[in-house]
């Protein structure tokens, strides 16, 4: 035997030696074995033969039984092999496991079986679908650091002194007799008019010039948390006054900016908001804009705001950042993304950010586009996310991205707007083109007629001119000038009847729309509550008449189905007579009514048919990726 082996065996009897001197001290303590012994034990027992195994196992016999012949310690000096066969023998294999499982859920309650295997289903499905959103709304260098702000930004803005006074149970019940919801750390209190939120003379004078008196229930709570400086998330039915909730503190932020240091030209923006679409951007450019006038009128420093769009000269567009600077932009994302990647625009002095449409601006199509915008934030900035219909999963991926934020929530999130009487039709497909006709005679112009594609926008905006109706039609295959030049007709009363695809149903807001068609039933019920909201606006009622048939998918009926019980209106027979599939589960679980994906009530997660769409039209976008320029230009 080599002089390394007595060594070694030397060492292993020294440490046996220490182990049975802490077990003779204390019949309870079991010692640790370092995973280097226990190794060293199995290895020498076949180096150096069996004596060294012998001896050890006599030495165990000797001082592992008390007077009595019982095991003192048993398993303490066992050598790993001895152990791991001992654990292995009463280790249970993962078939008895699996068949003891089953039994136990034999005797369970099936419709709680039921319950949670639906939710655990939607918790992986909803994880899997967040990711798309997960870094949408960081810069690159912010993951790369991980930066994580912790505070909110500050302003110089603060609430009278009587209304930092009020107590948290005033606060609490002004807003319970306003039915807002609000959640958050740190509320700032609501405030029931605009007097008290410090706005400037010219600003209070040309809201009175448009009638505008006391604030909406999203306004009472949404402007003193901006005001404040604190991120949001804000939920209000169509109609309610969403612009203004955000576009308002724009404008104050720009204001102040403008004081302490003017701009220079290159400089800009200090505020940023996005649209979806072009109608959508050019609307809140024009509020913004005439609230911006304003204040130049009143003898205030003048904000200046630019619209950035698609279809419009981008010459322009950069002289105007190039020459003056500019405070705010309004814009759709294709454009902004454009002038960023030609160092044409900075985002250095930017610290508000808005999405308009939140859930539109994060699904997919827009999510890439808005993660490239974020790249080129230099810094912490305020961000608001507003929507008529905000479903939860972009609720919960807020609360986890968003600085300290506060969600404002006026009537449940994707609910359709109690001022607008539905009707639904069971019209066959032949039929719809001459129903039409007829529909239009329920109430006086004007009237907005919604489609699916743009083939039968064009087809009936040429059958109604043949009856003599004076229409205009819009989508997204006409060029910006016809866009814009029907939209004034129509805003204009030159024209009686408005037909569009869904790129005039979200946020445009149309005067006095009395009668709202939807020639086809949307594929998302959150597409149906943004159409029918054009109608019904600011406290007006409207009617709403939607044709079905046949060809619409069951899954979009049942969430009709559920919309029209939520709002109190009338269901048809042939809704009435749908059975649904999964009753037991459209109810809440875990406090979530209906799908937590696209806020439908008539399905879960896990039969949304939004979410194979994005499936699709992701792998679609890949593959277009192979052979053009570029991905998504739905309104670039």
């Amino acid at each position: 035997m080599n002089g390394s082996s007595k060594r070694r065996r030397q060492e292993v009897d020294e440490e046996d030696e220490k182990l049975k001197a802490l077990l003779q001290s204390s019949d309870d303590y079991v010692p640790y074995v370092s995973l280097k012994h226990r190794q060293g034990l199995s290895r020498n027992g076949k180096d150096a033969g069996h004596e060294v195994e012998a001896r050890d196992q006599q030495e165990r016999t000797d001082e592992d039984t008390d007077n009595s012949g019982e095991p003192v310690a048993d398993g303490i000096l066992k050598s790993r092999l001895d152990l791991d066969a001992e654990v292995t023998a009463t280790k249970r294999s993962l078939l008895e496991v699996t068949e003891e499982m089953k039994k136990k859920r034999e005797h369970m309650d099936p419709t709680l079986l039921k319950l949670e295997a639906q939710k655990q289903q939607e918790q992986r499905i909803l994880g899997e679908a967040n990711q798309v959103q997960t870094n949408a709304l960081q810069s690159a260098v912010e993951r790369a650091q991980g930066v994580q702000y912790s505070q909110s930004l500050k302003t110089g803005w603060t609430p009278p002194s009587h209304v930092r006074a009020m107590s948290k149970a005033d606060c609490a019940a002004f807003r319970k007799k306003w039915h807002i919801i609000c959640e958050g750390v740190d509320l700032p209190p609501p405030i029931k008019n605009f007097r008290d939120m410090k706005f400037p003379a010219p600003i209070m004078e040309a809201m009175a010039r448009k009638g505008i008196t006391k604030p909406t229930p999203i306004q009472v709570q949404g402007l003193p948390v901006l005001l404040s400086g604190r991120d949001m998330v804000g939920i209000a039915f169509t109609g309610s006054g969403k612009t203004m909730t955000f576009g308002l503190p724009l404008v104050m932020l720009a204001l102040a900016e403008e004081k302490k240091m003017p701009l220079e030209g290159g400089e800009g923006p200090v505020g940023i908001i996005l649209c979806p679409s072009r109608e959508l951007a050019g609307q809140t450019f024009e509020v913004l804009d005439y609230y911006c006038q304003a204040l130049g009128r009143g003898g205030f420093p003048r904000p200046r705001a630019l619209l950035c769009i698609g279809g419009m000269d981008k010459r322009a567009q950069i002289d105007a950042v190039q020459r003056q600077g500019v405070h705010i932009v309004v814009a759709t994302p294709g454009r902004l993304r454009d002038l960023l990647h030609l160092k044409k625009m900075s985002l250095s002095l930017c610290r508000y950010f808005c999405l308009d449409e939140a859930d539109r601006m994060l699904d997919l199509g827009f999510d890439e586009e808005v993660a490239e915008i974020m790249n080129h934030f230099k810094q912490q900035r305020q961000t608001l996310l507003f929507s008529a219909t905000m479903p939860l999963k972009i609720q919960d991926f807020a609360k986890e991205t968003l600085v300290r934020p506060v969600l404002v929530n006026v009537g449940r999130a994707g609910a359709a707007n109690l001022d607008v009487v539905q009707e639904v039709e069971l019209v066959k497909k032949d039929a719809k083109i001459v129903y039409l006709l007829q529909c239009l005679q329920k109430t006086a112009p004007p009237v907005m007629i919604f489609c699916e594609r743009k083939s039968d926008v064009d087809n009936i905006h040429e059958y109604l001119l043949l009856k003599g109706v004076d229409a205009v039609a819009i989508h997204g295959g006409k060029d910006q000038a016809e866009r814009d030049e029907a939209i004034r007709e129509f805003k204009g009363g030159v024209k009686d009847v408005l037909v569009a695809t869904d790129v005039a149903a979200k946020g445009l807001d149309f005067p006095n729309i009395e009668h709202v068609i939807n020639f086809d039933m949307p594929h998302e019920i959150e597409n149906y509550v943004h159409r029918i909201g054009r109608t019904g606006r600011c406290g007006k009622t409207g009617v709403a008449t939607t044709f079905i048939n046949a060809e619409v998918e069951q899954s979009t009926l049942l969430d009709l189905k559920h919309l029209l019980i939520e709002a109190k209106q009338r269901v048809p027979p042939v809704l009435e007579a749908l059975e649904d599939p999964d009753q037991d589960l459209t109810g809440a679980i875990d406090g979530v009514r209906g799908c937590a994906f696209c806020g439908g009530l008539g399905h879960r997660i896990t039969d949304c048919p939004k979410i194979d769409k994005d499936a699709r039209r992701l792998g679609s976008g890949r593959r277009d990726m192979l052979i053009s320029s570029g991905g998504y230009g739905g309104e670039y």
